[in-house]
């Protein structure tokens, strides 16, 4: 995110920037729908509607508590480098049609609405380590409670001024840290709290609609412009169109990097690695776009590509259930692209800091530590906490035979796809093969 500058005249509202970074609100606001698309065709038919809805609900709950206080503890005054709050943004009553946002150009009602849409995004990131398993109404109320105590908090870290991350320097352009290490790391803690679904590592668990998941992948690569170069606020120095191209080249280059080692893996180049694959070019980037050169992001695209397919893999030699893999593309694409801005930061794009590539030494390096591992420790454990209250009080676990019968009847009452004028019955829905992982060759059982 672009952090606050004084400009030399008095600040004018500006049409054009006003304009674009609408625009890009709503390109943001689609991705949360484009990832319900993305995740719903990763999962078992049965589960389909479920998972769906649970990036959905984001749109409902967040938006509604971004209003009441989310915006005041995100971006308020600073109290102890920890938390901001501003009594005048509650229920956002106070703010001026042309109130401009401190420094720039755009009125605050449109740095708070592009701003909600990264607030919407993330929480529903974490859904997609919890298919088929969970209960709706704990989700929903899981999404409150997180946003409120993990999200709000971290971006205030990241990008308020006065948040601890802020004033070291950490360098996070879009959310690497705020978004995509803080929903991988949360996801990690909930899981580890829930535990595996029923058949994990012994039923094949594959795709039930692979067109799905590229049209959702399609889609969010489309959005996560609005996403990275709407994260400067504005269009005036080339900053933004700088991240813009990075945002394209790096995903790129994650697609050939997955891909390349999916075929020295297992032989095959899949659909499902190469929507993987732009999917963790995209996370890498968030954060470093607006450092690093082209060169750079081809670098950060091929590494992230690799390491997320290698990465995706863990979870059965270490025994946790992340169904959808947003742990390993996520939360480790995350770290990759924030801490490899300590090495291919150009110091020609959002500021003139130089990462150890670039003459810059370690010291940037040491910064993005700081940010990665302080997000990632706090997200983990808060989420794992409010994981286990849950699971203590109206239990967040759907019963196992709601899980094997499937998860869309009993919680929504519905069915993703109606094949009785097809010449079948309603069971034959249940029949389906179970969703594979991203990056698992398509006709072979993944290793255990």
């Amino acid at each position: 995110m672009a952090p606050a500058i004084t400009l030399a005249a008095e600040t004018e509202l500006s049409a054009a920037n006003t304009g674009f970074m609408l625009i890009c609100s709503a390109l943001v606001m689609l991705m949360t729908p484009a990832l319900a698309f993305f995740y719903g065709g990763m999962v078992r038919v049965k589960s389909t509607l479920n998972m769906l809805m649970m990036s959905f609900i984001s749109l409902g709950i967040v938006t509604v508590l971004w209003v009441l206080y989310g915006f005041s503890m995100a971006f308020g005054t600073d109290s102890g480098s920890v938390v901001g709050w501003n009594s005048d943004w509650v229920g956002l009553s106070d703010i001026g049609l042309t109130e401009l946002w401190d420094g720039y150009t755009i009125p605050v009602f449109v740095f708070l609405v592009f701003q909600l849409m990264f607030a919407v995004l993330t929480p529903a990131l974490i859904s997609g380590a919890l298919a088929d398993r969970v209960k709706f109404t704990a989700w929903a109320l899981f999404i409150a409670l997180w946003a409120t105590i993990v999200y709000f908090p971290v971006a205030h870290w990241v990008w308020g001024a006065g948040g601890w991350a802020f004033e070291l320097g950490v360098i996070d352009f879009a959310g690497g840290t705020a978004v995509h290490i803080n929903a991988g790391a949360a996801a990690l803690g909930v899981i580890l709290v829930i535990g595996k679904r029923v058949g994990f590592k012994k039923d094949p668990m594959r795709p039930h609609s692979l067109p799905l998941v590229m049209l959702g992948a399609g889609l969010l690569w489309f959005g996560w412009f609005g996403f990275n170069a709407g994260s400067w606020l504005g269009n005036d120095d080339g900053v933004g169109a700088l991240m813009f191209v990075n945002t394209q080249v790096a995903t790129g280059a994650a697609v050939l990097g997955w891909l390349a080692y999916e075929k020295i893996r297992h032989g095959a180049f899949t659909t499902l690695g190469a929507a993987s694959g732009a999917v963790s070019g995209l996370v890498a980037i968030t954060p470093a776009g607006g450092a690093v050169s082209p060169l750079g992001a081809i670098a950060v695209g091929l590494v992230a590509g690799v390491v997320c397919a290698m990465a995706v893999g863990l979870k059965y030699r270490f025994g946790y259930d992340d169904s959808l893999d947003v742990v390993g593309v996520h939360l480790v694409g995350g770290i990759l692209g924030s801490l490899l801005i300590g090495f291919f930061a150009s110091g020609k794009g959002q500021s003139d800091v130089e990462g150890l590539f670039y003459g810059g030494g370690l010291d940037q390096f040491w910064k993005q530590c700081a940010g990665v591992f302080g997000v990632l420790a706090y997200s983990l454990v808060v989420s794992a906490v409010l994981a286990f209250l849950l699971d203590k009080t109206i239990g967040m676990r759907v019963s196992e035979d709601v899980e094997v019968a499937g998860i869309d009847q009993a919680e929504h009452a519905e069915t993703a796809y109606d094949f009785s004028g097809a010449g079948g019955g309603a069971a034959r829905t249940t029949a389906t093969p179970a969703a594979s992982t991203a990056g698992s060759a398509p006709s072979k059982k993944v290793d255990a």
